[in-house]
């Protein structure tokens, strides 16, 4: 059993949730990032996405798309966020990684080469936002053979009718991206929600973590009465820049700063069932 179907079995056992925080690797350099990473377990993360930083992120509001531009800055490349996951296993072998990014970077270094390389640093699963079901035939083998999950994405206008089409060759979990249009700009209501899963798990047995606009803690809670798991990314990622200095450098209080926040979202999501 992969990584990320055990950590949601056991959660499941334990009749809660998944907090599912964001990193963008390098931002906004490679130290700060990968102290964020290891600090993210014990601050209350359950799996945890990292960003591959991509000039042209289109399904990202400025939020992360600021933190993708100062990942690249930082030195990021594919070769250095693979670094960042294998330093990370050598004393995390439990917590699920999923990469979360564009296909440009992956064509570059090569499909078959990234899914290995992936495999070997520690790397879970795979969320690529701008490669259709369609085209999924890309990574599919590659991804199968190396052990990744592929997790698919399913926004409120996908019809039931294409439902069975995205979820064809899905495996981890299933996103559900709450709102129409970037990430970090409105939030879905708990009506919207609880309207929304239902159709989904009719759909399949796979987990369900929701997305995009999830930004307090009581929004975490609420997605994960509804779904599965939360995921954090634009609310954690203010909370980095609003520590960096004039230069856009770390300062003393930037992983602090965001692990704190994590906790207290990690709180309200461990609580939420209760």
């Amino acid at each position: 059993m992969s990584r990320i179907a055990s950590r949601f079995a056991a959660l499941k056992q334990q009749g809660r949730g998944a907090l599912i925080p964001y990193v963008e690797a390098c931002d906004p350099d490679y130290e700060t990032s990968l102290a964020l990473l290891r600090g993210m377990p014990g601050a209350g993360a359950d799996l945890i996405e990292v960003g591959m930083p991509f000039s042209d992120p289109s399904a990202d509001g400025p939020t992360i798309q600021k933190a993708a531009l100062r990942g690249l800055r930082g030195g990021a490349s594919m070769k250095r966020v693979l670094e960042m996951i294998t330093a990370f296993r050598r004393d995390d072998n439990e917590t699920p990684i999923i990469l979360m990014g564009y296909v440009n970077p992956i064509e570059a270094y090569g499909h078959d080469r990234f899914c290995a390389d992936a495999a070997r640093a520690g790397v879970d699963g795979l969320i690529i936002v701008d490669v259709p079901p369609e085209e999924g035939d890309l990574l599919r083998a590659p991804a199968a053979a190396n052990g990744l999950d592929i997790i698919r994405l399913v926004a409120p206008t996908t019809p039931d009718a294409r439902l069975p089409i995205v979820l064809d060759g899905a495996s981890g979990f299933l996103y559900y991206v709450s709102i129409t249009g970037v990430t970090g700009t409105r939030t879905a209501s708990s009506d919207e929600l609880s309207a929304a899963i239902p159709r989904l798990r009719a759909a399949t047995d796979l987990p369900i973590a929701i997305g995009f606009g999830i930004r307090t803690p009581e929004q975490a809670a609420n997605a994960v009465r509804a779904a599965d798991a939360a995921v954090v990314a634009s609310a954690l990622l203010n909370t980095l820049e609003g520590t960096l200095d004039a230069d856009g450098h770390a300062t003393a209080t930037t992983v602090s700063s965001v692990l704190e926040q994590l906790r207290e979202l990690a709180d309200a999501v461990r609580a939420a069932r209760k």
